[in-house]
């Protein structure tokens, strides 16, 4: 087996969330936990072996976790890696296929680098920045992905304007990886998220040519103080300039 010391950021990044998706399978056909407590069971092994490995592979990185108290000292620090151990504890929790493992490094405060692993698609599948594809050819009326249960108003809005679809799903990851894969168009989201949230789908986003955002235009900036990032537009590169001209018009 490699060393994980030696390989690039992308393998270790995908190599992470592979292991870490495959761990979180196991805890869950465990049978010991369900709901909510399997969420949490899930959270805590999948962030333990995570953040072990990171800092064993990668012991002069920055390291920031959904799940693991905030360390600001890595704020000075050019390369960090945004990890969210698992994306959709809910819909995880739930037995459900539209949960995520994210494993980004930023560094200079862009999303550079990283893997979205989906486990609970047949067969597990791991998106990654250093092995890409051509997307697939777009829907004829874009496909918006939103939450299943709070659909962000934007969304709806533009959604409406463009003569599109809305389709629910679970995490941004599983929802940014589902624009990478052309199961849709747009992912307007407005409703709040946070760094370990987007920093790994967008980086895969941006390998694979997609326009990635804030709803306002603005670059999306990782590894600052205040981690709380209210917005972002993950699209074909196609739609980008209609769906920012539309957001801008609501206001």
């Amino acid at each position: 087996m490699i060393d994980p010391k030696t390989m690039t950021d992308a393998e270790l990044a995908a190599h992470l969330a592979e292991v870490a998706g495959r761990i979180l399978l196991d805890v869950r056909s465990s049978g010991m936990f369900e709901g909510k407590a399997l969420g949490k069971a899930g959270d805590a092994t999948a962030n333990e072996f995570l953040c072990h490995a990171i800092r064993s592979a990668r012991p002069d990185d920055g390291l920031l976790s959904e799940e693991e108290k905030d360390d600001t000292a890595r704020c000075s620090m050019s390369r960090v890696w945004i990890v969210d151990p698992v994306d959709g504890t809910r819909e995880y929790g739930e037995q459900r296929s539209d949960w995520a493992v994210h494993i980004g490094l930023s560094i200079d405060g862009v999303a550079h680098t990283g893997a979205v692993a989906l486990p609970g698609l047949d067969g597990g599948t791991v998106l990654r920045t250093d092995q890409v594809s051509d997307l697939k050819p777009a829907a004829d009326a874009p496909r918006f992905l939103v939450s299943r249960t709070r659909p962000a108003k934007e969304a709806v809005a533009v959604s409406e304007a463009m003569g599109g679809e809305l389709v629910g799903m679970g995490s941004a990851g599983a929802k940014a990886m589902a624009v990478v894969r052309g199961e849709a168009e747009i992912y307007l989201h407005s409703g709040g998220q946070y760094e370990w949230d987007s920093c790994a789908p967008v980086a895969v986003a941006q390998a694979y040519g997609l326009h990635c955002s804030r709803i306002d235009g603005s670059p999306i900036r990782y590894n600052r103080q205040d981690v709380y990032l209210p917005d972002l537009l993950i699209c074909r590169p196609e739609y980008a300039d209609k769906v920012l001209e539309l957001v801008a018009g609501l206001g």
